[in-house]
């Protein structure tokens, strides 16, 4: 849900619908193409999406006119539906020529890579189990499960502060009991049983000690910090912290400047960051991580630059006008005269854009960084790993990361908020366009029968190595006696969020 950049945006119901449909088009878009001005609800709001994708779509050169789309044949009882289908219709277009495929193709024949749509929340949460919002949020029993061979469940992640971590139940834990009975290997009924407002739960813990426990559903304040850890090879020190989201940073900073100082007291030389499941977040949370990593000599370089579309770059998105700048409490945010700002005041050009290092904490220069990342590592995750490559030797560790090297910020129609894309990112070498995901640079498994920080866990094992021994390990490896590559792992329910969330104002 959420950079994916988000900016914070809200048009309330279908505000601009009476004064946005214009008679003409140019030809290069500063005037809306003209759209019908009767018609349902739903048409309306059809007309409405399209005509914020024609000048605001990452990729609206490639649209074709209103009269040759024809939004309104997406229109259907089910209004949410109906955005859906139109928004997928639309980020279908453009081509990838590298890949003769959609930018945004998933493989999924109704949801796109990158662009949605949802219902507008009142609570912040997604309903999903085990989520936790960017705020740090969370509303059920804590905890993820995941299939080992088609035969073992293990418990793949807890949520700090959860019911689940109150009642001492870690990652690497195997469930052998749920509701009082032997647990059933199926994904089907393991998300029924996580649903549950109380289960009684038994699990044999990675010591091999048995642990019962009767979970309630709570609401709880998680830390995205799931582990740190200082391990000592040689003469190095390395450090590892498992980072779960780029949860606000108000709500974070503090627990990781004690994270890094403790690095910094402890002599580490490297580093392991562990974001396999980290699907983004909070983009001023990223570049403070970026901060703290980064070494001194960074200080003042480009870390990344945002571009979006030509129309918005030159100011021409005329429909921006329409669309009021409101804050995190969906209030007017005014401008110096006194004024409410609209996102026609926002400084949408390459250099109002570009965001430079400014060196935080006490930790000197790295090494190495190593990042553990899996195809749960997007968006927010990929632009601190991608910030960081022109100025620290980095390796990834792991398999493929999602591919989101896009943002944009959330345009609500009617109760709905619709999210197309409408930017890339690179770094200060120009390098982005991860749309396939970056391959990692040493094949790991997610073994999540060993806990974050365990060091015989295959991918943290693997990033030990490397940075113990400046050499890439082997790509295989063995698990318990296994080849690594025969472990085959399946989450019992989708990724949380995925995206990257840019809050700051930066007007003209």
């Amino acid at each position: 849900m959420n950079p994916r950049v988000i900016l914070s945006c809200f048009v309330f119901g279908s505000l601009i619908l009476s004064s946005c449909h214009k008679s003409k088009d140019n030809g290069d878009n500063t005037e809306l193409p003209a759209t019908p001005t009767t018609g349902t609800a739903v048409e309306l709001n059809m007309d409405t999406l399209y005509l914020y994708a024609s000048q605001t779509y990452l990729w609206y050169d490639a649209l074709p006119s209103y009269e040759s789309f024809n939004p309104r044949q997406y229109s259907g009882t089910d209004e949410l539906q109906s955005f859906k289908k139109e928004l997928f219709a639309l980020s279908q277009i453009k081509v990838n020529p590298e890949t003769n495929a959609p930018y945004e193709y998933s493989g999924s024949t109704t949801q796109a890579k990158y662009s949605f749509a949802e219902a507008q929340s009142t609570t912040g949460q997604t309903g999903q189990v085990a989520a936790v919002t960017l705020e740090g949020k969370g509303n059920d029993l804590g905890m993820e499960l995941a299939i080992v061979n088609g035969s073992s469940v293990y418990i793949r992640y807890v949520n700090q502060g959860s019911p689940a971590d109150l009642a001492g139940l870690t990652r690497g834990c195997r469930i052998t009991q749920l509701n009082n009975t032997a647990v059933t290997v199926n994904a089907s009924a393991l998300n029924s049983a996580l649903a549950q407002s109380s289960l009684p739960v038994t699990v044999v813990k990675p010591d091999g000690n048995t642990l019962s426990a009767t979970l309630q559903k709570a609401a709880y304040t998680s830390s995205p910090i799931l582990k740190t850890k200082v391990f000592t090879s040689g003469s190095k020190k390395i450090g590892y912290i498992a980072f779960a989201r780029f949860s606000v940073l108000s709500g974070t900073q503090t627990a990781l400047d004690q994270a890094f100082a403790s690095f910094a007291t402890a002599g580490v030389t490297d580093m392991v960051i562990d974001l396999r499941y980290n699907g983004g977040g909070y983009v001023s949370t990223a570049e403070y991580f970026a901060n703290l990593l980064a070494p001194a000599s960074a200080n003042g370089a480009v870390m990344y630059k945002e571009s979006f579309n030509k129309l918005m770059q030159e100011g021409k998105a005329s429909i921006l006008k329409y669309l009021p700048y409101l804050d995190e409490k969906k209030q007017p945010v005014l401008k110096r005269d006194g004024t409410a700002a609209s996102y026609a005041d926002v400084d949408f050009s390459e250099s109002g854009n570009t965001r430079k290092f400014s060196k935080k904490g006490s930790l000197q220069d790295q090494a190495n960084i190593v990042f553990i990342v899996s195809g749960n590592t997007a968006s927010a995750s990929e632009l601190l790993l991608n910030s960081l490559k022109p100025y620290v030797p980095v390796k990834l560790v792991g398999v493929k990361t999602y591919g989101k090297p896009v943002g944009f910020f959330g345009i609500n129609i009617s109760k709905y908020t619709v999210y197309m894309s409408q930017f890339t990112s690179v770094n200060s070498k120009g390098e982005g366009a991860y749309f396939n995901g970056i391959a990692p640079d040493i094949a790991g498994v997610d073994d999540v029968r060993y806990d974050f920080g365990d060091a015989a866990e295959n991918n943290l094992s693997k990033a030990l190595s490397y940075l113990t021994n400046n050499a890439i390990p082997a790509s295989g490896g063995r698990i318990n006696g296994r080849d690594a590559s025969a472990l085959e792992v399946s989450s019992t329910r989708e990724a949380e969020f995925t995206g990257m969330v840019e809050l700051r104002t930066n007007f003209k």
